[in-house]
């Protein structure tokens, strides 16, 4: 993007090498600095757990009694009771309902920040700094982190969670194959071709995709096709039976450059 300054991030790789084609084609851990170590009781208890569904609940556990985005009934301030109101789940759920929401500026602020992958739109196409989209973006990640308690630590503690999880699921497993539905494919910025019925797409920074090729088609008349590292699957729904209810095939998707099969009616 014109006019922006060089990108950094707290990872374990650097911002060109994350969102690269050759990232995905050959996937590498990825991990936010100091996270593990912060919580690492966290990840201990979780090793000694076999059963998904208590590791999923041990996790909701200590998100509301270590980061407390649910203890807003012993503050007294309204100001406070607010701020621990707008928690992980909160933000899940807006993006889920319109990823251009005030909601979804927050969580690709947080992908901006943690691995230096910015934004491509934001309510319209972002070209540079000074576009009315990248604006808009600016103000709402600013006035909706200013009313949340440390929810971007909330963001790094799940990501983790999550990349444990799939570590545990899934032992050796790179890649996914994963769907997102597009109604207009001029929307993307295409970086290249990479053979028949696929491109090299700039995707934005974080992604809605399905599990399923059946629920991608509900929302476009094309469907992008893309094997994605399982170190950029940010939230998978499954993993957390109840957050998003009826959404369980959804996962968010640290986006970059990636090469996609498109498919269409």
């Amino acid at each position: 993007m014109a006019d922006r300054v060089l990108p950094v991030n707290r990872c374990d790789h650097p911002p060109w090498v994350i969102a690269s084609p050759l990232f995905n084609r050959h996937p590498l851990p990825l991990e936010i600095q100091g996270v593990r170590h912060s919580h690492r009781s966290l990840f201990a208890r979780l090793a000694r757990l076999e059963d998904p569904a208590a590791r999923a609940a041990s996790f909701r556990e200590y998100m509301d009694r270590v980061l407390r985005p649910g203890k807003r009934r012993n503050e007294k301030s309204p100001g406070r009771r607010r701020s621990l109101r707008n928690g992980y789940l909160r933000f899940l759920r807006g993006w889920m309902l319109d990823s251009s929401s005030p909601e979804g500026a927050v969580l690709k602020g947080w992908v901006e920040s943690r691995f230096g992958i910015p934004p491509v739109f934001h309510a319209g196409l972002i070209e540079d700094v000074h576009a009315p989209a990248y604006l808009l973006y600016l103000a709402e990640r600013m006035r909706e982190s200013a009313r949340t308690n440390a929810v971007e630590a909330q963001f790094d503690l799940l990501y983790e969670f999550v990349q444990d999880e799939l570590r545990r699921r899934h032992p050796g497993v790179p890649a996914f194959t994963l769907y997102r539905g597009v109604k207009n494919l001029g929307d993307y910025r295409v970086i290249g071709e990479a053979g028949e019925n696929r491109v090299v797409l700039r995707l934005n920074n974080l992604n809605s995709f399905s599990s399923r090729l059946e629920h991608a088609w509900e929302f476009g008349s094309r469907v992008l096709v893309a094997e994605v590292p399982g170190s950029k699957i940010f939230f998978r729904a499954d993993l957390l039976p109840g957050v998003l209810p009826r959404r369980e095939e959804e996962s968010l998707v640290i986006g970059g450059d990636y090469e996609v099969t498109v498919r269409s009616y």
